[in-house]
């Protein structure tokens, strides 16, 4: 036709087509994906920027004298540090990481180190996972991370039941960056999953901060943990592809790359793949991971325009849409660094108390304003959670009305909860199974779906 018209009319659909999708895909500013969220106050944000000098500290070999020390300093009291673990300690299976005591936040803080160029070790941690290898309570999971938070975990358990059990008012806190976020969100799921191992902690005291967090766990349990762990977004949970076939691929392309070609050298089939492939179908694959619980944004710039702009925080607890875009930037991989997340976290911080302080905020409506925050939270937490259910995410279920979650049958254990089964009369045990399931299972055309169906009304 093209020939016949004397117009290359295919041609041109096919360069327009490539066009649009350079400008969506390849020029998205990473402001785009949160503009329609909520502003952070000051109260939920306060532990960012501190914890991040927190994991900054893991650094150092002597807090006492410290050589690399930020600005402000590390705010660390070397008389209530716990603990200190380093590569020699942990043989290898788990980042470096320190315990600290912090009474004047009452928290009880285990901040873990990030990913370290010339270990191989945390590449062993990083590379060991593979799409749904590894299933925990009802989702999967990154298999290196979980294998690494539980080392954590068995050999500080007794140290930090202690610590629990000794200060009821205080908050455990996991914190980390990078390959350490990872850990620190394993270890939270670990934690509020079998709490019982820390002196059935409640869930509330439990929290997590993830800076710049690698993809580690499955949709379902990102948002279902959404009460727990905390995320600061940077360019890797953007990623598209697995955080281990980015890694891959700069080792296969070598150390020359630029930090853009960094950043999206990974391996172009699964590129392509991602790509092409709806989001839609991309929420109903029970085995892709994405970046843990509520999502905090840094916004500090602004697309074609130079330098950074005064930081804007932004957050929520997003099910589509979830950082799916790439973006672009020659400042990927500095924006990444641990520092610099300090320093930009600092600074938004710093904002917002002068915001406060110019609207001259009482003490009392400060409390308020921190209830009506948490309450905040919980809905919107909720409202994530429908919509999960709404979107049919496998695997997303909605908090019984005592507000607590049903346990789930995972390939860790083999209990089951009241949810799943329960024993009539007779005797027999008779199988609960959710609707979205048997209509997952019957638009798959699994038979099974229709015993399960036939099983659910004779019950009922």
């Amino acid at each position: 036709m093209s020939i016949i018209c004397g117009v290359p009319l295919l041609e041109c659909v096919y360069c327009l087509a490539c066009a649009r999708w350079a400008w969506k895909r390849c020029l998205h500013t990473a402001g785009h994906d949160s503009e329609t969220w909520g502003l952070a106050t000051a109260e939920e944000f306060e532990p960012v920027p501190r914890l991040c000098r927190y994991i900054l500290a893991v650094y150092e070999e002597d807090l006492r004298h410290p050589l690399f020390e930020p600005p402000g300093g590390y705010e660390i009291n070397p008389d209530w540090l716990i603990l200190r673990k380093t590569y020699e300690n942990t043989q290898g299976r788990a980042p470096p990481y320190i315990l600290y005591l912090d009474h004047d936040h009452a928290d009880i803080v285990l901040a873990i180190r990030g990913l370290n160029l010339a270990k191989e070790s945390d590449y062993q941690v990083l590379l060991d996972n593979k799409l749904g290898k590894k299933k925990f309570d009802g989702g999967y999971v990154h298999n290196g991370l979980l294998k690494a938070a539980g080392w954590v975990l068995e050999a500080e358990c007794d140290i930090l039941k202690e610590l629990v059990e000794k200060h009821p008012n205080y908050t455990l806190t996991f914190a980390g960056h990078s390959l350490g976020s990872g850990v620190a969100a394993m270890l939270a799921l670990v934690v509020v999953r079998h709490h019982d191992k820390l002196g059935n902690i409640d869930r509330r005291r439990i929290r997590c901060y993830a800076i710049a967090p690698a993809r580690c766990m499955s949709l379902n349990l990102a948002v279902r943990y959404a009460d727990v762990i905390n995320s600061v977004d940077d360019f890797l949970p953007r990623t598209a592809t697995p955080l281990e076939d980015i890694f891959k691929s700069v080792f296969w392309y070598g150390w020359t790359l630029s930090p853009i070609s960094i950043t999206v050298m990974f391996k172009a089939d699964r590129l392509l793949e991602d790509t092409c492939i709806p989001e839609e179908k991309m929420l109903r694959d029970p085995r892709r991971l994405y970046a843990p619980g509520r999502l905090y944004h840094i916004v500090e710039r602004k697309p074609f325009r130079l330098g950074r702009f005064p930081p804007v925080v932004r957050t929520a607890v997003p099910v589509d849409g979830r950082f799916e875009h790439i973006v672009l930037s020659c400042n990927a991989t500095s924006d990444h660094a641990i520092i610099w997340i300090e320093r930009e976290a600092r600074r938004a911080m710093d904002l917002m108390l002068e915001k406060d302080r110019i609207m001259e905020i009482p003490a009392k409506q400060r409390m308020e304003r921190q209830e009506t925050l948490a309450r905040e939270h919980s809905e919107e937490h909720k409202a994530a959670l429908q919509r999960a259910v709404t979107l049919l995410v496998p695997h997303a279920y909605l908090p019984s009305r005592y507000g607590t979650f049903d346990e789930h049958e995972d390939g860790d254990n083999s209990h089951k909860s009241t949810g799943e089964s329960s024993v009539g009369s007779s005797g027999k045990s008779k199988t609960k199974v959710s609707w979205n399931e048997l209509i997952e299972r019957l638009f798959e055309k699994d038979e099974s779906g229709l015993m399960l169906l036939k099983e659910s009304h004779r019950d009922d």
